[in-house]
């Protein structure tokens, strides 16, 4: 049977329940809604994901849309990202509700903004046009720059409009790739929107002009690359993600910057396969990803903020990634499982210090010392999920952190392992010592406004749990999946 009719199911149901938002009374009314909607079209991204991998890649509208390993996969990590974020936007907003600080008006644009956010991410992950994933990303910078807004303080309108701006100008850069990538393909037989299709550019990869091709790749790697938050483009992000709720955060971090990254991805084998298999394109990414750590790990030194050092965190491990998927073949395999466990232990951390910061009305980490015997749930969350980003064993990000730290060295390279260990060292010691303090250090006598109810550990304690499982055990199926999904990318894991 075939499901590929899903494929724009997916896009519609999210925009149709944003729509709903808009008609609710009340601002619970639209929480519960969110977390209900958000449930149900995961449930559909998995149908659909379940399908791919068992089967053979979805294909509708002429093509035009498509569902394959690589997308499959970026699908099931932000339905997982969306669905914890959106059960966890329930509990944050409860209090503000309750007080009045989070009014029915605001609630229903948070609605609308929220399910357009993830019908826009979703476009962009099932679009095998490339000109349709342009418009995917270009409107996720318009729905999300307002989520930041939601509370419009001037810290938080000056962090929107920053991130409107660099983000705005990198995507207008990346249509400049894509109009360029189109242009490479004049010599095949591929004509109008056919030139867009990437299936079509993969098939006449060998016809393309490759001095085009090149010219493309950069551009995008810059636009696409200032959304993802790669260094030295990655100025927006500290600022949206601190000012940005808490589950709004969680979305940016855990998936947003993934999808800009995707795209990036996208073209990665068309540039090498018509240059020769030379790795020029892979340099590019090594070189970004390597520079994003090591500027990561240089601001991370200085953070008392604890979203401003999980934000540096993000470009970090945007870096990773990017430098995993740059070494290839094992690499990639290893990126693609560091995508997911960052995800994870970003949206957990993101909730946490949410929560935390409502408790104490700060973010400031010098008032969260002994957080762990003061508000136990959400203290030990924290915790433990900025010890699982720093690569603490024998949770998941310590194993991908490894895998891609192998691939470097297998390959000889042995400036970029280095490299990558002075960073990840740096980032270890400067978020251990924040960890430590908040465990073990006596507080600062700052009392929390209120505790919070073991039940509301679930959300944060089950993925912490799929991560420690994931360290120390992982699914053949799991493990056939990564492969599948890295084969896309070029090269032979």
């Amino acid at each position: 049977m075939n499901f590929g009719w899903l494929l724009p199911i997916l896009i519609l149901v999210p925009g149709l329940l944003g729509v709903a938002c808009l008609f609710l009374r009340s601002a619970r009314a639209v929480l519960r809604l969110c977390a209900i909607g958000t449930l149900g079209v995961a449930a559909i991204a998995g149908a659909v994901t379940l399908h791919v991998f068992r089967f053979v890649p979805l294909f509708a509208g002429r093509s035009w849309f498509m569902l394959d390993a690589l997308s499959a996969y970026h699908l099931a990590v932000m339905m997982m990202v969306f669905s914890i974020s959106a059960l966890y936007g329930v509990i944050y907003f409860r209090d503000e509700v309750a007080r009045g600080t989070f009014t029915d008006k605001q609630a229903r644009r948070y609605g609308g903004l929220w399910f357009g956010s993830l019908a826009a991410m979703v476009l962009v992950l099932v679009s095998n046009n490339l000109g349709i994933m342009w418009v995917g990303i270009e409107a996720t910078t318009l729905l999300t720059a307002f989520l930041i807004c939601i509370h419009p303080t001037a810290a938080a309108l000056e962090a929107m409009w920053k991130y409107l701006l660099m983000c705005s100008v990198g995507v207008a850069v990346a249509f400049m790739g894509t109009l360029l990538i189109a242009a490479s393909a004049q010599q095949t037989s591929l004509h109008g929107s056919d030139a867009l299709l990437w299936t079509a550019l993969r098939d006449a990869v060998h016809q393309l002009d490759p001095a085009l091709l090149k010219a493309g790749f950069i551009f995008l790697v810059i636009g696409y690359g200032t959304k993802a938050g790669l260094a030295p483009m990655h100025n927006w992000l500290p600022d949206a993600h601190s000012q940005a709720p808490s589950p709004v955060s969680a979305v940016f971090s855990g998936f947003l910057l993934n999808a800009a990254l995707y795209c990036i991805l996208r073209f990665l084998p068309l540039v090498e396969a018509a240059t020769g298999n030379t790795g020029w394109g892979r340099g590019i990414l090594i070189a970004l990803g390597l520079l994003s750590i090591v500027l990561a790990a240089m601001f991370i030194l200085f953070q008392r903020d604890i979203k401003r050092l999980l934000a540096y965190s993000s470009v970090e491990h945007v870096g990773l990634i990017a430098l995993g998927v740059g070494l290839g073949g094992f690499g990639a395999v290893a990126a693609l499982f560091h995508m997911l466990s960052h995800s994870l232990a970003k949206t957990v951390s993101f909730a946490s210090a949410g929560m935390l910061g409502q408790s104490y009305g700060t973010h400031d980490l010098r008032h969260f010392q002994g957080i762990v015997r003061r508000v136990p749930v959400w203290g030990t969350s924290l915790v433990i999920g900025l010890l699982v980003l720093i690569g603490i064993a024998p949770f998941s990000i310590f194993l991908s952190e490894f895998f891609i730290l192998k691939a470097a060295l297998s390959q000889r390279a042995y400036w970029t392992a280095c490299l990558l260990l002075v960073g990840l060292c740096v980032v270890f010691i400067s978020v251990l010592r924040s960890a430590i303090a908040m465990a073990w250090e006596s507080d600062t006598g700052v009392q929390a406004s209120h505790r919070f109810k073991l039940s509301h550990g679930l959300l944060v304690f089950i993925p912490l749990a799929v991560l420690l499982v994931l360290g120390v055990w992982m699914p053949e199926s799991f493990v056939q999946i990564l492969i599948r999904a890295s084969e896309l990318l070029g090269g032979t894991p």
